[in-house]
């Protein structure tokens, strides 16, 4: 996609010296401090950059990314034609910008600025801001649409445009705090809106919603935080369709079973028996029941939920990059804590974000202190470097699972003295017969050898239950190799 401004300055050196001084968009500085990627995956292009070593990026998508050498990245235009119009009229040396002020006030902050870079740096100001707006064929739109434009691109930042160092994975902050709408608000959505179709009795509301499970868990939240008296026909439908359906996804049963248990009929004690697995049998108990359940687990506060619920509602409605985004910030976040980096790492991985969760598994490995939680975390660790591709470090986690029970001469602790006669042996050696196959098929014959010499002592050592439950695999890394040309020793 060529912009046809950027490709002005790429043809033009007159104009590109222009956008160089005083406007600090140099095209000569096409380089970041460090190497840098989307969380998304999508094309990055450093196009220019500035004196303070910050860095212009052309997205996939045209959009314009301004990343500074100090960790902070935001959208400011969806192209670079608009990027330019609004460097140019509403430059960064005018400080007094702000989000809300009109035409006038707008005016006011570029003349106060523009008198200020005039006598400190750039006497030809107007001469030049004008050449470079005319041989760019750029337009006079107000300077408030330009402010609206460069707010609106900043909004949407994320989830699509949020930068990543390429090497540790941290994500850019958001500079400042620029309004963005929650998650939380972004899921509910759909569910708000079917709500109140089903409420106003709109044709084929009701079968839309009972048909679909994920548009229904989003409707079944919503009722739980809008609660109405005369929803209850509503409530018994979404029961009787999660009742039918019997997802994986119990939470939402449950919460539906509770709005219908807390209006106390007797005739829905059938329905809520059904639900609950049998602990409703009358309506009282239906009730006291609901109240306990709403008060511990449930209740009209969105914002007690966890952020994982979100996350995960996210992910059922294939809203990927909202998902990635919050659970790398959540990530980023995330001090020593094993509880939250095993649920953030596992949360990544049904992502398929697996370098991410590598990244967080990485950091809850290292926080073990017995033999048997290291290994069980080292072998979940190979398994995701192996799936993200790095056969290397997938090589190294195994390496940390055999030191912790012990068969690298490492002397192990007596949580793992059964390790071999437990679920553990058999996950171990899976990875490592895994390992073999793929190095195998990726030409890394020495790495393909050398595991599948630990593979062998691995199936010697586990139990022959666990051994037999590996099915074909270790007949498929025994062949793989011997198609190397020799046999392992």
């Amino acid at each position: 996609m060529k912009d046809p401004a950027l490709e002005l300055l790429r043809t033009r050196p007159d104009l590109a010296e222009l956008a160089a001084f005083p406007f600090d968009f140099d095209i000569a500085r096409a380089y970041h401090v460090e190497d840098v990627r989307l969380a998304s995956g999508a094309p990055l292009e450093p196009v220019a950059g500035d004196d303070t070593g910050g860095t212009y990026f052309v997205c996939g998508d045209g959009a314009v990314l301004y990343a500074s050498s100090e960790g902070e990245a935001v959208l400011i235009a969806d192209s670079v034609t608009e990027a330019l119009e609004t460097i140019i009229r509403l430059p960064r040396w005018c400080e007094g910008i702000r989000p809300g002020l009109d035409e006038e006030q707008l005016l006011a902050a570029v003349r106060e600025g523009d008198e200020e870079a005039r006598e400190q740096f750039a006497p030809e100001l107007d001469a030049r801001r004008a050449a470079l707006l005319s041989g760019l064929g750029l337009p006079e739109r107000p300077l408030v649409e330009l402010a609206a434009m460069a707010e609106s691109a900043a909004r949407r930042t994320e989830p699509d445009h949020v930068l990543l160092n390429a090497h540790e994975l941290g994500a850019y902050r958001l500079p400042g705090d620029p309004p963005r709408r929650s998650l939380r608000d972004v899921v509910l959505a759909p569910g708000r809106e079917a709500l109140e179709r089903m409420r106003s009795g709109e044709p084929g509301s009701w079968e839309e919603v009972g048909a679909d499970a994920v548009l229904r868990a989003g409707v079944i939240r919503a009722a739980q935080y809008d609660r109405r008296a005369d929803d209850l026909p509503l409530l018994c439908f979404l029961l009787e369709r999660e009742n039918t359906e019997r997802t994986d996804w119990f939470h939402e049963r449950l919460s539906a079973a509770v709005l219908v248990g807390l209006h106390g009929r007797t005739e829905d004690v059938p329905l809520l028996r059904e639900a609950t697995g049998g602990w409703v049998t009358d309506a009282e108990g239906a009730v006291s029941r609901a109240r306990k359940e709403d008060e511990e687990c449930h209740g009209q506060d969105p914002t007690a939920e966890s952020e994982f619920t979100w996350i995960e509602l996210a992910r059922r409605q294939g809203r990927t990059e909202h998902a990635r985004v919050a659970l790398i910030r959540m990530l980023d976040d995330t001090g020593p804590d094993a509880e939250r980096l095993r649920e953030l790492s596992r949360a990544l991985e049904r992502l398929g974000d697996h370098a991410q969760a590598a990244r967080a598994q990485s950091d809850l490995l290292s926080l073990q202190d017995t033999g048997w939680d290291r290994a069980a975390e080292a072998h979940v660790l190979a398994r995701l470097e192996l799936r993200k591709g790095d056969l290397g470090a997938a090589r190294r986690a195994l390496e940390r699972a055999r030191a912790a029970v012990g068969l690298d001469g490492a002397a192990p602790d007596a949580t793992v003295s059964e390790w071999h006669r437990r679920g553990l042996g058999r996950m171990i050696t899976e990875q490592h017969l895994e390992l073999v196959i793929t190095a195998v098929e990726a030409g890394e014959a020495d790495l393909a050898r050398e595991t599948m010499r630990h593979g062998k002592v691995l199936l010697k050592s586990i139990a022959d239950g666990f051994r037999s439950s590996l099915g074909d695999l270790p007949a498929r890394a025994t062949w793989a190799v011997a198609r190397l040309g020799r046999e392992p020793s």
